[in-house]
């Protein structure tokens, strides 16, 4: 019968899934599977199963119960196996990269950033730092009818922009990676100007959120979003 597959952990792990069902239209009991060192947490599904938000939130309700107990690798929604005896075969053949794996996250958990800035401040800021884009700005409000100056002071502005926008993201980039075991920087997107996942172990846990809080008050023209502890899907 088919599988959903959520997480692969130790076959220590205690995987305390009593009562816990899974994704799918009628969901199943979630159980375990131990082959080797390693155990996948699956459940039996007889549908496609699609991101539905019963099934994100069932997916999430296993990582998260699994996470109380110890270190997990949690898969992205959507992986399934035909059967159990694949899910068997692929633990034992990858089983030492699996359990690498385990030992690189353990003891931490992902915490995910994104910054972004007001740009009416920003423009404030480049008007009032640049010479060049003061007087462009001065002349077109005054009504010069030059039809060079509005692109002239766009090209400005952007350039202004995206180096000060980089400068920044470095700078947030330089400020919170050192607290972390690993991070992956993804390219921004809907006007962010950082978005990066960090592996945060608990011992530096509360160190990393005091200086997202620092960050957050100092810069009062970035807004600060911060989402953690999660499974660590960027790193596995």
């Amino acid at each position: 019968m088919p599988l959903y597959v959520y997480s692969i952990t130790a076959a220590a792990h205690p995987c305390r899934l009593d009562r816990l069902t899974g994704v799918g239209a009628e969901p199943t009991p979630v159980r375990a599977v131990t082959a080797g060192r390693l155990r996948a947490v699956v459940s039996d599904i007889d549908e496609e199963i699609r991101p539905r938000r019963r099934d994100l939130a069932a997916h999430q309700d296993v990582q998260d119960r699994l996470m109380a107990d110890g270190t997990v690798l949690p898969l992205q929604f959507g992986y399934t196996a035909p059967d159990e005896q694949a899910v068997t075969h692929v633990l034992l053949e990858y089983e030492d990269g699996y359990v690498a794996a385990l030992e690189r996250v353990r003891g931490c958990a992902e915490y995910h950033v994104k910054a972004s800035q007001d740009e009416d401040v920003l423009l404030r800021e480049i008007l009032r730092d640049s010479d060049r884009a003061r007087q462009l700005n001065d002349r077109i409000r005054g009504g010069d009818p030059d039809p060079r100056l509005p692109l002239e002071l766009g090209e400005l502005v952007a350039a202004e922009v995206g180096e000060r926008q980089e400068g920044l993201a470095a700078g947030l980039v330089r400020t919170l990676v050192p607290l972390a075991r690993d991070h992956s920087v993804r390219a921004p997107a809907d006007g962010d100007v950082l978005s990066i996942s960090l592996l945060v172990h608990d011992d530096e846990e509360d160190a990393f959120l005091r200086a997202e809080a620092r960050l957050a008050a100092d810069m009062e023209s970035v807004r600060f979003r911060l989402n953690g502890p999660l499974p660590p899907y960027s790193f596995v």
